[in-house]
């Protein structure tokens, strides 16, 4: 581990097959206010010149880069690797593809001066298109759908001291997905509530197919299966699809056309939260592209839990195959 350098902050990010955005996330990084101490990247092991830019960028880029190169790690790995190299007692982490607003480093730092041990900053979609602002409408939440008390951190947006990290036992390498996850519970058990910095804003651009989604979907609920994370929310899922909507399929077979309507504007309500966040993100889309976007959210939603319910029990049975670590903090584990 590096000698650590009082008061530095380190930025820490993994990067796999990232030719066609590592630039600009340096851009992004040189760009910043409060300018990095040290920017350290671990690529995963990149066949797309990722790697050979990477170097070329610790040589001759606009900031401190080390460039470390962990061939087959998966995320938890290369964080934990980047971090067991960085100089600074404070880590703010971050992913490939965003584009962080220039005030990102002096908001989710600041709170470190009031004894804070985690930040969680904040995340927005940057869309292209007609699909892509509809998933953001109806996967991302807005600033006014979030408890600053209970909302857990993303690591596109984070930062935590060195010392919070080592309580946490670093990020748990055994789970590929849902890591950031069970990181912060962990994290949060030891330390209480994240301090909040809504202005520390990263962009990232939502997936630009829906079978893209449905991948990253089942990828995250298989996640999920093998964290032990969120049962009950899963079990509701089975049981909406499993049970109520078939009841009201042949029920409806026999409804009148108006009641049809009414189970329609039940559906709309249920979407309502996804149409208000869309209403105020669709302002570049033509009327038509607003139209494509309005029929895409209820595609969007469907599709992502059916895809949830198809990595939830692979998830589950990889778990109970393989019996990784009891991640959760015992009963009675203090606070520093």
């Amino acid at each position: 581990m590096a000698e650590p350098v009082p008061d530095a902050v380190t930025v820490i990010a993994t990067v796999f097959n990232e030719i066609a955005s590592i630039d600009r996330l340096v851009a992004s990084l040189a760009a910043q206010s409060r300018r990095p101490d040290e920017v350290v990247i671990v690529d995963g092991g990149s066949t797309d010149g990722t790697w050979e830019r990477l170097q070329a960028l610790s040589r001759d880029g606009p900031l401190p880069i080390v460039a470390v190169a962990r061939p087959g790690s998966n995320i938890s790995a290369g964080r934990n690797a980047a971090i067991a190299v960085a100089r600074g007692p404070v880590i703010a982490a971050t992913d490939a593809g965003v584009r962080l607003a220039p005030e990102w480093l002096a908001a989710i730092t600041a709170p470190f001066a009031h004894g804070a041990r985690v930040v969680a900053g904040f995340f927005a979609a940057d869309p292209h298109g007609a699909f892509e602002t509809a998933l953001g409408a109806a996967t991302l939440p807005e600033l006014d759908d979030v408890d600053p008390g209970t909302f857990l951190p993303s690591s596109r947006s984070v930062a935590f001291t060195r010392a919070a990290w080592a309580d946490a036992g670093g990020y748990p390498e055994w789970l590929d997905y849902c890591e950031d996850l069970v990181f912060d519970f962990r994290v949060l058990a030891l330390h209480g509530p994240a301090a909040f910095a809504p202005a520390a804003l990263a962009w990232f651009r939502p997936r630009p197919s829906l079978r893209a989604f449905v991948r990253q979907y089942y990828l995250y609920a298989r996640g999920d299966g093998k964290a032990g994370l969120w049962p009950m929310r899963h079990a509701v899922r089975y049981g909406t699809y499993g049970v109520v909507a078939p009841c009201l399929a042949v029920a409806g077979a026999r409804l009148h056309a108006v009641a049809w309507l009414g189970l329609a504007a039940g559906l709309a309500w249920m979407l309502r939260p996804a149409y208000r966040r869309l209403a105020r993100q669709w302002g570049p889309l033509s009327p038509v592209a607003r139209l494509r976007s309005v029929a895409w959210v209820p595609i969007i939603r469907v599709a992502g839990d059916i895809a949830k319910m198809a990595g939830y029990p692979v998830g589950l049975a990889w778990r109970r195959r393989h019996r990784p670590p009891e991640w959760r903090p015992r009963p009675g584990a203090g606070r520093r």
